[in-house]
């Protein structure tokens, strides 16, 4: 097996990542411009997206990384929105997709055009999560797109299904579709719920075995996405329901270990967000092989139509999936905080579709099967899946973040954050600073005093760190007090360091000592870091 594209694949991809990050072009979009323009450069190897590939090994752990960052708290309050959008809107979507396409093209079953709506109906999670994390949307409208990104795949795939078995002549009904959703949304909820439990006892378990239980959350995944799509449920489902409950109780697990899996799934997510959207650049030579019989021009149309038809549902959908619920139910409008139209416009905007929606199409079977026949426009809907992922990325990734400003939402109140993180911390210390007295007064717990004194100082330090970040900043270097301690502390923990490299290159002390010295010093600056960053 030649690994060698795989590196390049990866390595390309993570280069190009970085440099977005310097530019105002969203990364998602630059990554599949790169790749276009690299599929055309003599020497690229040809990168044919396998579904077999990326359903079961890439979907998982993207799936398992942004239901670990999102709150299930937060989803369990916006579940009436996030229902509407994953579920409803990806089946109103297949079907206005699907029966424009059979009224447009010509001798199109109707249920090929499904399956073609079906393959372009989902937004694509990674795109969605991506934006929403790096224009910092308000927390209700991330949290509503993050819910969606999370299970509309499932209802994409099922609905795919269903269509494919109807163009296949397998003779789906439309009970049976209804049957083979039922089974697939509850069987994936199913087994997550059965999963999460065991796999949370086990982690808290294995509290002295950190690397064993970052290699055991790396395996999470994989094992909840191929146990559900093993009993015919959705495995999609599956690895949300396992990640919403493994983060909603990460609080349990040991430090060192959140630490380490904090570290390892930022990378593996950067990684593959990075692979995958170059990956759907690098498909256009393939797509516009298997064009056939289609003209140039002729495909452009459709192309074309398709786009203008997503872009469209989606609001035509979201906008009385917003309204239309507040103005029937008196409990909604009293339960739900209340809108305006600036906040469906910008849900409308944002759905951008992924490699989500390639891998499905690439997985449309060649022949149909009662007749051995090629699938109808099996190439045709290939390479509308291509140019509507392409659409919705340069449109409206480019133009997403002009229009929230233009928008002009109401910022977050950082300071109102501020005050009830302080509020919180302050509640904290409080208990803290009770159990430290109890604990002192047992024997067994003796402390010099100027041990039992610094426990009491960090802790009143944390304690003082956020209320000081609402008071003023110094006039010259525009920093608060605790800026300023931690910047001083870092100073510190840099110098220690460099006295412990010399140690050891005098051979004061050896290699193993070093790290040991090192670690403490790197724990330090990862606690200061985090405290910067929050």
């Amino acid at each position: 097996m030649d690994v060698m594209p795989l590196l390049l694949l990866v390595a390309g991809s993570a280069a190009v990542a970085g440099a977005a990050r310097r530019t105002p072009v969203p990364g998602p979009l630059l990554l599949v411009v790169t790749g276009l323009v690299a599929s055309y450069i003599p020497g690229v190897p040809d990168y044919t997206l396998d579904p077999h590939i990326v359903l079961p090994l890439l979907l998982p752990p993207l799936l398992h990384t942004a239901a670990l960052e999102s709150s299930y708290l937060d989803l369990r309050a916006n579940l009436r929105p996030v229902a509407l959008l994953s579920v409803g809107y990806v089946l109103f979507a297949t079907v206005a997709v699907g029966y424009v396409a059979y009224l447009m093209i010509p001798d199109l079953p109707l249920a090929a055009a499904l399956v073609l709506g079906a393959v372009i109906a989902p937004p694509d999670a990674v795109a969605a999560t991506a934006i929403a994390r790096r224009l910092r949307l308000p927390n209700r409208i991330t949290t509503i797109l993050q819910g969606e990104s999370l299970v509309n795949d499932a209802t994409a795939i099922t609905a795919y299904k269903v269509a494919v078995a109807a163009a296949a002549g397998v003779g789906a009904t439309w009970t049976d579709g209804i049957r083979e959703f039922a089974v697939a949304a509850l069987g994936g909820i199913g087994v997550g719920v059965v999963l999460m439990i065991p796999l949370h006892w086990l982690r808290c378990r294995l509290r002295d075995a950190p690397l064993l239980e970052n290699t055991l959350a790396l395996l999470i995944p994989f094992v909840a996405y191929q146990v559900a799509e093993e009993f015919g449920a959705s495995g999609v489902l599956a690895v949300v329901v396992v990640a919403l409950y493994l983060g909603h109780r990460s609080w349990q697990v040991d430090f060192e270990t959140r630490l380490q899996e904090e570290a390892v799934w930022k990378m593996v997510s950067f990684v593959l967000e990075s692979s995958v959207f170059a990956l759907i650049g690098l498909q256009l030579p393939v797509v516009l092989r298997g064009l056939g019989e289609f003209s140039g021009a002729e495909a452009a149309w459709y192309a074309v139509v398709v786009f203008l038809v997503v872009v469209l549902t989606r609001f035509v959908w979201v906008f009385p999936a917003t309204f239309l619920p507040r103005v029937l139910s008196e409990r909604i409008r009293t339960r739900e905080p209340g809108t305006n139209w600036k906040a469906p416009v910008i849900v409308g905007w944002a759905g951008m579709r992924g490699v989500v929606s390639l891998a499905i199409a690439f997985s449309i079977p060649v022949t149909v099967q009662d007749s051995g026949e090629g699938f109808p426009a099996r190439n045709l809907v290939l390479f509308l899946t291509f140019t509507t992922v392409i659409g919705t990325l340069a449109v409206q990734g480019l133009t997403l973040p002009p229009l929230i400003r233009a928008l002009r939402l109401p910022p977050r109140d950082v300071q109102g954050e501020t005050l009830a993180e302080a509020q919180a911390q302050n509640e904290a210390s409080r208990a803290a600073e009770q159990r430290l007295a109890e604990l002192l007064e047992d024997e067994r717990n003796a402390l010099p005093g100027p041990l039992a004194d610094r426990l009491r100082t960090v802790m009143e330090r944390r304690r003082n760190a956020v209320w000081e970040r609402l008071g003023t900043v110094h006039e010259t270097t525009g920093e608060s007090a605790d800026d300023t301690y931690r910047r001083l502390a870092r100073e510190m923990i840099d110098a220690e360091r460099k006295v412990f490299v010399r140690l050891r290159d005098e051979r004061r002390i050896d290699d193993e000592m070093m790290s040991v010295l090192l670690k403490r010093l790197d724990l330090e600056e990862a606690a200061a870091y985090r405290e910067a960053a929050g």
